[in-house]
């Protein structure tokens, strides 16, 4: 099992239940079948900056402080915006697509499965043609 899909879905379950001890949480790993030592599980708690608070596991406040959100970024770089069955596809000035990709990562909007920027263009993964749509629209408020 590698140690960044584990520590992925540790923080997909912590965002998604209450898990209030190491032994909820190695429970909740095994039944979708990643084990965990509890020497793992403190190592991965750590490293992922999980904080126990009184409804169970959280993530701490990041490391870095947040950037400027996705609407801001979007009203200022990105330049166009196109739908092609499950994806969109956003064009930004050279330099800026990462940017505005990484503050789209951060957002953690339910409908984005996920994204790929490279220089100035953004790959927005939704996760059926009906949501990359309803995306769209989103993305054009903020442009408009």
């Amino acid at each position: 099992m590698n140690k960044s899909y584990r520590q992925g879905q540790i923080l997909k379950l912590v965002r998604a239940r209450r898990l209030h001890t190491q032994e909820d949480l190695a429970r909740a790993l095994r039944a979708i079948h990643i084990p965990a030592t509890q020497v793992t599980l403190s190592r991965d708690i750590r490293e992922l900056g999980l904080v126990k608070t009184v409804d169970g596991y959280s993530q701490g406040p990041p490391e870095n402080a947040p950037g400027p959100d996705v609407a801001t970024l979007a009203r200022e770089f990105v330049q166009d915006v196109r739908v092609a069955q499950n994806l969109l596809v956003l064009r930004t000035p050279a330099g800026h697509a990462n940017s505005v990709g990484v503050a789209l990562d951060q957002a953690d909007w339910p409908e984005v499965t996920g994204t790929i920027a490279g220089d100035d263009t953004i790959l927005v993964v939704a996760p059926d043609a009906k949501t990359a749509k309803k995306l769209h629209a989103k993305f054009l408020k903020f442009l408009t």
